[in-house]
């Protein structure tokens, strides 16, 4: 049988017999790879799929709520990785477009009146589910 490079590793292997369309080498982490692109591939390809795997992933979650937060305290790397990227970030997007839960430090204090709030946009980074809106005086004589 004629030898191939795999599609990861790009190293030459040598397909099975009874897969000649072989495109990857037996390696534990090349094999890995293989079915994170195929799933990839399967989620942009097929709804289904993509909300059989959304939903799966919901469950899983409910299930270990404390997951993530017991990630970031045995894997202090990670978190210190995600906060340089998170500067990066930051600094590539205009100040105006970041949104923390604390950041509502009003210059001028609204007076007491009736008001109309409305969604300007949801692009920027914002967090804890922060809105951006434009607020309208509809009338100054509040009782």
């Amino acid at each position: 049988m004629k030898s191939k490079h795999c599609a990861a590793c790009s190293q030459i292997f040598y397909p099975r017999p009874q897969v000649p369309l072989q495109n990857y080498c037996a390696a534990p982490a090349c094999q890995r790879e293989r079915r994170r692109r195929w799933q990839e591939k399967k989620r942009q390809s097929d709804p289904d799929y993509q909300d059989n795997q959304t939903r799966a992933q919901q469950t899983w979650c409910k299930k270990h709520p404390d997951y993530w937060h017991d990630y970031r305290i045995t894997h202090p790397e990670y978190m210190k990785r995600n906060r340089t990227q998170q500067r990066e970030r930051n600094e590539q997007a205009p100040a105006s477009s970041i949104a923390k839960m604390d950041a509502s430090a009003p210059i001028f204090r609204l007076q007491s009146g009736i008001y109309r709030i409305t969604s300007v946009s949801s692009a920027g980074i914002a967090k804890k589910n922060a809105w951006i809106v434009e607020i309208t005086l509809v009338s100054d004589t509040y009782r």
